[in-house]
């Protein structure tokens, strides 16, 4: 047997070594050298790393053994296995429609911003200063999603079609009068199957009576809150809404629209028929389908309910000098701040899928738009005339891109058969139809094999001719009379040239890893590594419909299994379900999974939730999301859970105690030491454990959730394991549970998935979530192997307490584990010097010496959460703490009298370019003090593209769309 790989930059121990190949990936991944640790290690005054994790995490909830799992393999042994199970997945041709379709991603847009480091590795824009490239991109989504749907505001953006439908529900509930009783929400039952069967899921737990049939003859006898359609329909119809709205309007009901973006380049927009509330998919706007996802999905809505929309919202403010700068607007309505009052749980906002769909109608315009649509329309037109000759029926409706045929000379056994020879997948009804959608990529000869598998022969249609004899428009009232994308935006980068320096000119406005460390605590800004990163966009992963017969997907089935196995394993539980598709989305999943297990014990009247004081904004939101009452349990003074606070809570509400949501190392950074203790006294009061999975970085090969002692945890894999932030979304946040709680794991209502007739139902449109982003946690996993794993947590922590070591004497750590040591986090204390400088004042400096601010003000205001991740160099370490240490000696300045607060380079920060060029400087600090407050900075300066943001001027002006050109002069 040969021997785990050394790194190579070890000494040889012997000959066998050099039969292990040499691009080892532990020590790519890992940013300090064995020196530096060492190095490190002197500093914290301990011996080894060993000694540091014993110092830090209790011994009572070390795991005994390491993982067990399997020896690091190298990168290109795991690209060749990728490769291989790649190969397993069956590539046929895929016409099956229900929301996703095949889509030419501009390879324009492919190299320059979905492979490009610059672009999938920056954090969400909470820092708006060095954020203005994806925040243009993001505005320009929004401008697109008004345009095409005919609302006034819309969101950038959501998961998907199915859960932006549900929010969609809850907005309405919420928008109900206050002397509304109405509890019921009406479906149409031409919605998309895996819509309505995600909308009943998220309905159950908040008592929504979910009413689906057809909307012709509901009569709203009973009070109605809300109604939802498809437009077109899942079976392809055309359908005029418009009375139905009225009634519905009439009986106090507010509308929801789902609609198809590029149906919508020649449909009347569901704006002008009177919708509420639309939403979709953007994923056919350039996106691959994925076996799933990630896709960004969207919301527009009234501007009467821009505070009750989910997501995040764009909006454009004012800069120090009154230059127009965009920022998250309104973010009082998010689940960070509003807590268990918040409108959703959402968190990740699949930023990266919402950039690449807007730079499709960037590139494309409003022309190109309308032309792949026109296509769409006439082959399918085609189709459906030929198919009326060769005997079938086809919709009776007008269409877009789908047809639903019944009737003919084949039934629906024999075109299946026919199809599968053909290698050909397509929709088949439970009453005998079939279903055919077809898509931008669609070629004449694919008209002609799909005509073969109905029975033609060949030679018996002349499609060009069928085509001349189609009507292009639609006759009233589906006709597209309004003009869209307008603006220059979409009118001006039509070649590659100008497109291709479009997307870079946005790059270099924002801050990524490919410049700099990004701190943020609770984030885990890790390597993204190339090797992981190069599977996703194979198209034997990145092209497959997720609702392909499984046998064609047995490569990603494959990966699901191990990654499965290896996600139990880390985690000490018993089941995964990977279906949850954002962190925020495993929170809530997990709840559902408590709540059904109460339930199948006749114990349903469990709903009271502990929530510490500190826990994450989306704990609340989940919980109140899964129907639980939320009770805040205080935390002592060194920031941990008060123990007796919870015994006593949880003694009070023994009776209808359902769950603690804890977080563990605690949200403040530390391991607490009653960790045991809290899991006992819930669980003795009758409720279960979900502990968050935001700070699995420290814990994996240490401990684990399962060991500890809790039921459930999310882990988000765009944070511990290696998937990439993309300035905001994709996220994947499956969750691991214990042998009792895995019967009610989510299921799918197209998909057969097993488990138990006991399953919550469907939390995400697709059965396996955002599965073509899984190979990058896949290839991590594999990569790192036992022992990687474990050394990257431990590494984690010695990154943490080297910062917080160098730091401590300038700015408190606020708070530490009973040795003295933090996690993989620390939080600076910055309150001892309000009168001097605020904590905004710090991350807006630290733009000047190159660095993303860390957490503010999370999870005690007026503090700085730190977490460096293991990937971090000690050069970086250092300049980071010494760009810290610098900051706290111009505040020094302030205290001394030897400048004030206004005319401080902290308060002016952060320093453009045009500041410091300028023609005037009256400021009493130097241009080189602004701009080069470290030698080091001189070698790679990052420029702020705007001046500090005025956010309370951005809400006071909500303008959440496209500016005008002639404001950027």
């Amino acid at each position: 047997m040969i021997a785990p790989p050394t790194s190579p930059r070890t000494a040889l121990a012997s000959n066998r070594d050099l039969l292990n190949p040499t691009d080892h990936f532990v020590d790519r991944h890992i940013g300090p050298r064995p020196e530096a640790i060492t190095h490190m290690l002197n500093l914290l005054g301990v011996p080894s790393l060993d000694t540091l994790i014993a110092e830090t995490i209790p011994s009572a909830i070390m795991l005994d053994a390491d993982l067990s799992l399997e020896t690091p393999r190298s990168e290109s042994e795991i690209l060749a296995e990728l490769r291989a199970m790649a190969a397993k997945n069956q590539l046929h041709r895929s016409f099956i429609g229900m929301g996703y379709y095949d889509s030419i991603m501009p390879p324009v847009v492919l190299r320059n911003i979905f492979e490009n480091p610059g672009w999938y590795t920056q954090y969400t824009p909470y820092q708006a200063e060095i954020a203005q490239g994806r925040l243009e991109a993001l505005l320009n989504f929004q401008t697109m999603i008004t345009d095409f749907t005919g609302m006034e505001i819309a969101n950038a953006s959501l998961l998907d079609e199915g859960t932006a439908a549900a929010e969609a529900m809850t907005l309405c509930q919420r928008q109900r009068s206050r002397k509304s009783t109405a509890t019921t929400f009406f479906v149409s039952e031409l919605c998309h199957p895996q819509t309505i069967a995600v909308i009943r899921t998220r309905a159950e737990p908040l008592d929504i009576d979910v009413v689906v049939g057809d909307h012709e003859t509901y009569d709203f006898s009973q009070p109605t809150f809300g109604v939802l359609v498809q437009y077109p329909a899942t079976n392809g119809d055309v359908l005029d809404y418009e009375d139905f709205i009225n009634r519905a309007h009439a009986a106090d009901a507010l509308a929801v629209v789902a609609t198809d973006l590029l149906a919508l380049a020649l449909l009347r927009p569901p704006g002008e028929f009177g919708a509420d509330v639309v939403v979709g998919n953007s994923q056919r706007f350039g996106v691959p389908m994925g076996y799933g996802g990630p896709h960004a999905a969207f919301m527009a809505t009234r501007d009467d309910y821009k505070r009750q929309m989910p997501g995040r919202l764009i909006g454009v403010s004012i800069d120090a000098h009154g230059n127009p700068a965009m920022r998250l607007a309104m973010q009082t309505r998010e689940q960070h701040i509003r807590r268990e009052k918040a409108t959703s749980n959402i968190c990740t906002a699949q930023v990266l899928l919402a950039i690449l769909a807007s730079m499709y109608a960037v590139y494309h315009g409003p022309d190109g738009i309308e032309r792949i649509a026109q296509r769409v329309r006439v082959l399918t037109a085609v189709l459906a005339r030929a198919l009326t000759q060769l005997g079938y029926t086809t919709n009776q409706s007008p269409v877009f891109d789908t047809l639903k045929i019944t009737g003919g000379p084949k039934n629906q056994a024999q075109i299946h058969q026919a199809a599968l020879a053909a290698e050909i997948n397509l929709r088949y009804y439970p009453d005998g139809g079939v279903g055919i959608s077809l898509d931008e990529l669609t070629l004449a000869k694919d008209v002609d094999h799909l005509l073969a598998v109905f029975g033609a022969q060949a030679g018996d249609f002349d499609l060009e001719v069928l085509a001349d004899e189609v009507e292009l428009a639609y006759a009233r009232p589906f006709a597209r009379t309004s003009a869209y994308l307008t603006h220059p935006v979409f009118n001006s980068y039509h070649s590659e040239t100008e497109m291709m320096r479009y997307i870079t000119r946005l790059e270099s406005r924002d801050l990524s890893l490919t410049h700099s460390m990004i701190p943020l605590g609770s984030c885990t800004m890790k390597l993204n590594a190339t090797a992981e990163m190069l599977p996703v966009m194979w198209p034997k992963f990145g092209a497959l419909h997720p609702f392909v017969p499984q046998d064609q997907a047995a490569g990603y089935h494959e990966l699901f299994a191990r990654l499965e196995n290896w996600l139990a394993t880390i985690t000490g539980f018993t089941a995964v379900s990977l279906q949850p598709n954002s962190g925020a989305s495993g929170e809530y999943t997990g709840m559902l999974t408590i709540r059904a297990y109460h339930l199948s014990r006749g114990e349903g009247h469990r709903h009271i939730c502990l929530i510490p004081s500190s826990a994450h904004g989306t704990n609340p939101a989940s919980a109140v999301m899964a129907g639980m009452e939320v009770i805040v349990v205080a935390c002592d003074d060194n920031g941990n859970i008060d123990v007796a606070d919870l015994r006593a809570k949880a003694e009070q509400h023994r009776d209808n105690l359902a769950a603690i949501m804890v977080t563990y190392p605690s949200t403040h950074g530390v391991f607490e030491e009653a960790i045991e203790e809290i899991c006992q006294i819930v669980h003795e009061n009758g409720g279960q454990v979900y502990m968050d999975g935001a700070n699995m970085n420290a814990q994996v090969g240490l401990t684990s959730p399962g060991y500890i002692g809790a039921d459930v945890c999310h882990l988000n894999l765009h944070k511990t394991f290696a998937i990439p932030h993309g300035g905001g979304g994709p996220g994947v946040g499956p969750i691991g549970v214990a042998a009792h709680l895995a019967p009610f794991l989510p299921n799918h209502p197209v998909v057969a998935m097993g488990g138990s007739a006991q399953s919550i139902g469907p939390v995400s449109s697709a059965p396996w979530g955002s599965a073509s982003v899984l190979p990058i946690s896949y290839a991590y996993i594999a990569m790192m192997g036992t022992t990687g794993l474990k050394q990257a947590t431990q590494v984690a922590i010695l990154n943490a307490n080297y910062i917080a070591h160098r730091l401590d004497p300038h700015y408190p750590v606020l708070y530490k584990g009973k040795n003295g040591r933090v996690a993989h986090e620390c939080i600076i204390d910055l309150r001892p010097l309000k009168d001097f400088v605020t904590v905004e004042d710090v991350a807006k400096r630290l733009m000047d010496y190159g660095f993303h601010a860390p957490t503010m003000s999370f999870p005690v205001p007026g503090t700085l959460m730190i977490e460096p991740t293991e990937s971090e160099s000690l050069p970086e370490l250092d300049r980071f703490c010494e760009a810290m240490i610098q900051i706290r000696e111009e505040i020094r300045e302030i205290e001394n009298g030897l400048v004030s607060h206004e005319d401080s380079a902290l308060a002016h920060a952060p320093h453009t370019a045009a500041d410091v060029t300028g023609e005037v400087w009256e400021r009493p600090y130097s241009r080189e003090k602004a701009a080069f407050p470290l030698p080091w900075v001189k070698e790679h300066k990052f420029w702020p593209s705007v001046a500090r943001i005025d956010n309370v001027y951005g809400d006071r002006n909500l303008f959440c769309a496209c500016i005008p050109i002639e404001e950027y002069a």
